[in-house]
């Protein structure tokens, strides 16, 4: 994919990938090792440090996610935003897909601080420095497992839930095998990005269950439009009465046995025969107007309650539904209450250190 298409498809991926290389390029301009930077610079451009990020900088929950350790660790975290997400973003929206990164982020950092700070008090670890993307993309992937176990579609394509438990199973593995890795904040964040796509899951569900229930209502509005059958009497068609009649009486003329040549031909026929004849075809002539009239009649008593008229069905759809607004925000809602719980856990982690250090004091 190009960085047109990546940029039309996924604008904040975009954005992303490129603050991440920006930043790098600006520590590489100002001095700092491309490959091997110092703990002073990596603390002057944002990196996640307990003493500071828990005490008067809590901004870089944030800033961290966007700094990288070296010109692998950026590539690494780079390559798996660019294949992450190119998928999710188009899946959640561009703004919950940035969101979702930065909560995960915060969530990872988060997780990262509360399990040093207990080392900590515990007397089995001692302050660090953590930074990357790497939290953030964690849970995006947490995210795109959910998606995978919902079935939800990108584009028409249901994500493959085995690959994807795959390369997570890689990422926690590697974490834990090679020294030096925030486990900490990769497990956080892949937490906070499953409950984030979660109520997103949930919230689709239901929305995808109304979308059906109103197609299968616009499939019966249709049916029913063209359920429709037309019905004429016989006064709308006369021509069908004339020609009925006319070729019944020309049929009963010719199967007349008494016509015009026998009379001609036979030389005993006297006057009272002739007479009976007449008035014996004049009695068949008036049979066949009768029964003629009275088979109208018939046809017209038959279709006169559906006369000019059309008849419908008379079964009435239902109306269409509209899915539930709480729906479409169960996710910023989700986010929102993510947001309050890491500003209690962020201040209750912040008083304890006030405390201990007031104590040292």
């Amino acid at each position: 994919m190009t960085i047109q298409q990546l940029l039309k498809t996924a604008p904040v991926t975009t954005l992303l990938l490129a603050s991440f290389i920006g930043l790098f390029i600006m520590q590489v301009l100002t001095g700092v090792d491309a490959n091997n930077p110092s703990t002073e610079a990596l603390l002057k451009w944002g990196a996640n440090a307990l003493p500071f990020t828990m005490g008067d900088d809590p901004w870089r929950l944030v800033s961290s996610a966007f700094l990288h350790i070296g010109l692998m660790h950026l590539l690494f975290n780079g390559f798996a935003m660019y294949f992450f997400g190119q998928i999710a973003e188009p899946m959640f929206g561009s703004a919950k897909f940035l969101a979702l990164f930065l909560l995960t982020a915060i969530g990872g950092n988060l997780l990262n601080s509360y399990v040093t700070w207990q080392s900590i008090l515990d007397g089995t670890g001692q302050p660090g420095l953590s930074a990357g993307a790497s939290g953030g993309i964690m849970g995006i992937g947490a995210a795109l497992l959910i998606a995978a176990l919902f079935k939800i579609s990108v584009n028409g394509m249901v994500l493959n839930l085995k690959s994807l438990i795959f390369i997570m199973g890689i990422n926690l593995v590697y974490g834990f095998a090679v020294p030096g890795i925030d486990n900490a904040g990769h497990i956080g964040g892949a937490i906070t990005g499953l409950v984030i796509a979660l109520a997103f899951a949930i919230g689709y569900r239901q929305r995808l269950a109304v979308a059906i229930q109103n197609a299968a209502i616009q499939q019966q509005r249709t049916l029913n439009a063209y359920q429709t059958n037309y019905s004429y009497s016989a006064h709308d068609n006369p021509s069908y009465n004339s020609q009925y009649s006319g070729q019944y009486r020309e049929q009963h003329d010719n199967q007349s046995p008494y016509n015009a040549t026998s009379i001609e031909q036979s030389p005993h026929i006297d006057a009272n025969s002739t007479e009976q004849d007449a008035a014996f075809a004049n009695n068949e002539t008036n049979t066949a107007d009768i029964y003629t009239n009275n088979s109208a009649d018939s046809i017209t008593a038959n279709n006169s309650p559906l006369s000019n008229e059309a008849v419908h069905n008379s079964i009435k759809p239902e109306a269409l539904k509209k899915p539930s607004i709480i729906w479409q925000l169960l996710p910023w809602l989700a986010m929102l209450l993510i947001s309050i719980g890491f500003v209690w856990w962020w201040q209750d982690i912040h008083q304890q250190l006030l405390q201990v250090l007031k104590a040292i004091e």
